[in-house]
C-alpha cells in the first residue's frame, strides 16, 4: 500500500494555513461579497484563502494538478494526482457571521481519494483520513454509527439554493423523514455533515446539487470510518454527479428506498 503519509501532511498544513486567513476576515469583519450566481456567495477571504492554500501545495508538488473552487475548470478527475480544494465550504454560513464553515483538502490519483481533510474553523475540529489508514478527528479514530433503525437515527441534509427545480419533492421527502426519524439537521456545510457522518453524529446524509470540491475529501473520510457513499441511484457517480447519499449500510439503504420513492427516475439520475 503506498504511503501518502507526506501528502497528508501537506494537506493538514495547507488547510490551517487557510484557516488563518478565515479567522482573520472573521475577527474584523471586512470583507467584500459577491454573486457567483442565484445565492452562490463568494468573498474576498474565499479568494485569498484559495490562493494560500494552492501556494502551499504547488510549492511541495508542483507537478501535480489542482481543482479548486474558485479557479476551478475541468469537470473530471484526472488519472494523475490531483488536489481538489474547497476554501472555504459553507460561505453562505461565513459571510453572514454563522456557523459552520470548513476548509476542505483532498488529494486524488488513479481516480480515487488517497488523502481528506476537512477543518471546521469555528471550533478547530480538523477530520483527516488517508487511504486504508482510518479517520480520525482531532487525532482520534472515529466510525461511523451503528444505529440500524431508520426511526432511531438523525439525518443530515442540505437545502438547495441555485437548483430549486426538484425542491417541491425534496420537501416531500423532508417531511417523510421528519416522521420516521429523530430529525433532519442542516448545518449549511456539506463537507462538515459529511464528516458528522463518519464520526457518528448523523446517522446518514442526502444533498443535490453538490460539487466535487464539496465532498471529495470527506467521502473518503466516511469510506475510512466504515460507511458507505453513493449517487441517488446506488452507483457511484456522486464525485461530479451531484447527487450524494452516506451512512452505514442500513441508513444508506434506508435514505435510498426513500429518495427512489419521493423522486422520479430521471430526478433521481446522476448528472455526466
Amino acid at each position: 500500500m503506498t504511503d501518502y503519509s507526506k501528502e497528508l501532511e501537506i494537506a493538514k498544513q495547507a488547510a490551517q494555513k487557510g484557516s488563518e486567513i478565515i479567522r482573520n476576515y472573521t475577527s474584523n469583519q471586512n470583507f467584500n461579497i459577491e454573486l457567483k450566481g442565484k445565492n452562490d456567495l463568494v468573498t474576498d477571504a474565499d479568494l485569498e484563502t484559495e490562493k494560500v492554500i494552492l501556494t502551499h501545495i504547488r510549492n511541495v508538488f508542483p507537478e501535480d494538478q489542482i481543482m479548486a473552487e474558485e479557479s476551478a475548470g475541468e469537470r473530471r478527475v484526472p488519472e494523475a494526482r490531483t488536489w481538489l480544494v474547497d476554501p472555504i465550504d459553507g460561505t453562505t454560513n461565513f459571510a453572514h457571521g454563522f456557523p459552520i464553515y470548513c476548509v476542505s483538502v483532498a488529494m486524488w490519483e488513479h481516480g480515487e481519494p488517497k488523502v481528506g481533510v476537512v477543518l471546521e474553523v469555528g471550533r478547530d475540529q480538523l477530520f483527516t483520513a488517508q487511504k486504508g489508514r482510518g479517520a480520525r478527528l482531532n487525532g482520534s479514530l472515529i466510525h461511523i454509527s451503528r444505529i440500524t433503525d431508520p426511526a432511531d437515527s438523525l439525518i443530515g441534509t442540505g437545502f438547495p439554493y441555485r437548483d430549486l427545480h426538484m425542491v417541491e419533492h425534496y420537501l416531500d421527502l423532508f417531511e417523510y423523514l421528519m416522521h420516521n426519524t429523530h430529525g433532519v439537521r442542516r448545518p449549511g456545510s456539506a463537507a462538515y455533515d459529511l464528516c458528522c457522518v463518519a464520526a457518528g453524529y448523523f446517522d446518514g446524509f442526502y444533498e443535490y446539487s453538490l460539487n466535487a470540491w464539496d465532498v471529495a475529501a470527506a467521502s473518503l473520510i466516511i469510506q475510512e470510518a466504515g460507511g458507505e457513499i453513493s449517487d441517488w441511484e446506488g452507483d457511484d457517480n456522486w464525485l461530479f454527479g451531484k447527487r450524494i447519499l452516506a451512512g452505514n449500510k442500513v441508513i444508506h439503504d434506508f435514505l435510498l428506498n426513500a429518495v427512489e420513492e419521493h423522486f422520479t427516475p430521471e430526478e433521481r439520475k446522476a448528472e455526466k
